[in-house]
Formats: structure tokens, C-alpha cells, sequence
């Protein structure tokens, strides 16, 4: 793991501590070093947050984690199961705040599962097609809130099911909440911990250029990356994403041509297809061009419906028209199937609900 743990801002809560942090804390507090691995193996393999279930541990150090204060920072609030079987999760954190983590079962096998999770409640980028940025930013994720939707996740598939794929596509804009973002990416992928591969870990950004720079410095551009694209000049991309205005199309193609992308890897280009906004063939022609020279492939969205905006997608027909364009012109281009939009779980559409308090315990 190129990133080193001196790199990263220290953790925000016991949650949050990476092996060697926790080898000064048993230190400190006199007891043996192999202690660190077996209490980081049950929070993060494990998935046990409960001090008084870690059945391995003396009780004088389990009291002492209780006093550190370990425990669950976040609980579900509510669930809601689409007809899909995708289930969105709201999640509620200590201070009251509720973001939303969304578990999708594989098509065709519901025992791989895709976690797509937040990492900001709310989002200040301020998209005219997505709910949580209409919503604006209330406040960060810290790194333990963002990797205890994992943790969380996990407890609530059945005994067949594993979490596969995780995807910060959720609330917020990742790379706009980079320092928790890059501590939770490195807990995730920790051989010691969930484990899961850099190529199964996926970060979507509206376009942050030295975000973008900086995420492929510190993981070798083997974390994947995903842009939220959604428009090919910059007028038009400035109207529905006021990113623009400060990262142009320039200077963002140019960032995706310096990320470090393994050989036969792929930048995800996301592009939300509003009616009569962004969904011409002028459009589609104008992405080829954009994108030439870059290694990418793209995931074509019809625009789901929020309430916040009159913003719709074009019928079916126009989709494929502009899907057989682009692939006319070279490009390697997939339609997203919507997932979980009879529960407001779809691409876009989550944001601030939920009801009832609920333990994760």
C-alpha cells in the first residue's frame, strides 16, 4: 500500500485506527503488541464494534476501549426495500444526521452485492439533476461514519451474500471530503480488514482536478475512478453543474489524462441523459471528441425523477439512438439500468429521510 499511515490525517474515532495506530495505544496502555492486530481483526473483519463481544481480550482492555470510546458511530434509522431487492439504508449519526447507503444485489446472482455509500450529508456541488446537491452540504463524514456503512452493510446481508463492489457514489462529492475519503479507502482495502481489492473500490467525482491528481498520486491510480461528466461544452456542463465554472472541460480531460490507470483499466465516464438538455447526437459526437485519447468507458443514466427539478429523462428510443452512436464512434458504452427508484434509491435521488431510531446492534 503505496499511502502511508503518516500520510493521513490522524482518525477521528477508534473506528477509524489503522494497525500500527493501534500498536501505540496497547503500548501505551501496557499490554502486547499482537493485541493491535486482534482488536483491528474484529472491527474490521469481523465487523464487531461491542468491546464486551471481542471474546479474546482481557476485560481490563476491553474496559479501557470502552472508555477510548469504540462503538458505533452510526445506527439505521429506517430501511426501505425496492421491488428490485436493492434496499436503501438511512442512516442516522450520534449528532442526529441522516445520509442514506444503498445495498444492490447483483442481476442474476443476488449474492454478490454493490454498496453504493455516502461520504458528506448533503453535497455542495449543487448539480440541477441530483437530489442531495440540491439539498446543498451540511456538514463532512468523518472516517469512521464513511467506513462503518461497510461494516454496517455486512451485518445486514444474508449468510450467502458478500459485498463485492464498493462505490462512494452516494451523498456527497468524495473528493470535496478527500482526508476522511482516503483514510476509509485505505481501511477498506486493508489485508488485515475487509480486504477488498482497489479494483472492487470505486470514487466518483463531479471533476475536482487536484483531487483527481492527488487520488491517483496516493493510490496509484488503482483505486477506480468515475467522472460525472453529464454535459461536452462548457456552457452547457456550467448550467447544470456549477463545478464547471472553476474546472472547465479542459482542465478536467487534461487531469483524466494524467491519472495513472493500470494497463486495461478504464476511467467511468457517468452521463446523466436529460430530455432536450444534454441528449442530441450533437452531444454524443461531441463526447467522442472530448474523450479521445482517453482510456474510458461510458455509463449512460436516464435521468431519474427528484422533486426538486422538472428536469426529465428522454423516452427509451432516444436513449438507444444516442447509446448507438456513441458506439458507432468507438466508444464502449453501457445503459444503467435504474435500480431501487420505487424507494428513491436510484442514481441522484437520495437525500435527507428516514424514520424511527433502529440499533445497529
Amino acid at each position: 500500500m503505496k499511502l502511508p499511515a503518516d500520510a493521513l490525517i490522524a482518525p477521528s474515532h477508534p473506528v477509524a485506527r489503522l494497525p500500527a495506530e493501534w500498536e501505540e495505544c496497547v503500548r501505551a496502555w501496557g499490554e502486547p503488541v499482537y493485541r493491535a492486530k486482534q482488536i483491528f481483526d474484529w472491527i474490521h473483519r469481523r465487523g464487531v464494534l461491542d468491546p464486551d463481544e471481542m471474546s479474546n481480550l482481557p476485560k481490563s482492555l476491553r474496559e479501557r476501549m470502552k472508555k477510548e470510546g469504540l462503538g458505533w458511530p452510526i445506527a439505521i434509522v429506517s430501511e426501505h426495500e425496492s421491488a428490485d431487492q436493492t434496499r436503501k439504508l438511512v442512516v442516522g449519526m450520534l449528532d442526529g444526521e441522516r445520509v442514506e447507503t444503498v445495498l444492490i444485489p447483483a442481476l442474476g446472482d443476488d449474492r454478490i452485492v454493490t454498496q453504493c455509500i455516502s461520504s458528506q450529508v448533503g453535497c455542495a456541488m449543487g448539480c440541477v439533476f441530483c437530489a442531495s446537491g440540491v439539498a446543498g452540504l451540511k456538514r463532512q463524514m468523518s472516517d469512521a461514519e464513511i467506513v462503518s456503512q461497510v461494516l454496517l452493510g455486512r451485518r445486514e446481508l444474508r449468510p450467502d451474500q458478500r459485498i463485492r463492489n464498493v462505490v462512494f457514489m452516494g451523498m456527497g462529492e468524495p473528493l470535496h471530503n478527500y482526508d476522511a475519503v482516503a483514510r476509509a479507502l485505505v481501511l477498506i482495502t486493508h489485508p488485515d480488514g475487509l480486504d477488498l481489492s482497489k479494483r472492487r473500490v470505486t470514487v466518483s467525482t463531479s471533476g475536482l482536478v487536484k483531487q483527481i491528481d492527488r487520488l491517483g498520486k496516493d493510490f496509484d491510480g488503482r483505486v477506480q475512478l468515475a467522472v460525472s461528466l453529464h454535459a461536452v461544452r462548457d456552457e452547457d456542463r456550467s448550467a447544470i453543474m456549477p463545478v464547471n465554472r472553476k474546472h472547465g472541460l479542459d482542465e478536467l480531460t487534461d487531469a483524466l489524462r494524467r491519472y495513472p490507470m493500470p494497463k486495461r483499466q478504464r476511467i467511468t465516464i457517468e452521463y446523466t441523459l436529460i430530455k432536450g438538455v444534454n441528449d442530441s447526437l450533437q452531444d454524443a459526437n461531441g463526447m467522442v471528441e472530448l474523450l479521445r485519447g482517453i482510456p474510458v468507458k461510458v455509463n449512460l443514466i436516464p435521468m431519474n425523477p427528484i422533486s426538486a427539478s422538472d428536469l426529465e429523462a428522454p423516452d427509451s428510443s432516444h436513449v438507444t439512438r444516442f447509446q448507438e452512436q456513441l458506439t458507432r464512434r468507438g466508444l464502449s458504452v453501457f445503459v444503467r439500468k435504474t435500480r431501487g427508484d420505487d424507494v428513491a434509491a436510484a442514481c441522484g435521488q437520495l437525500a435527507f429521510h428516514g424514520d424511527g431510531p433502529r440499533s445497529a446492534d
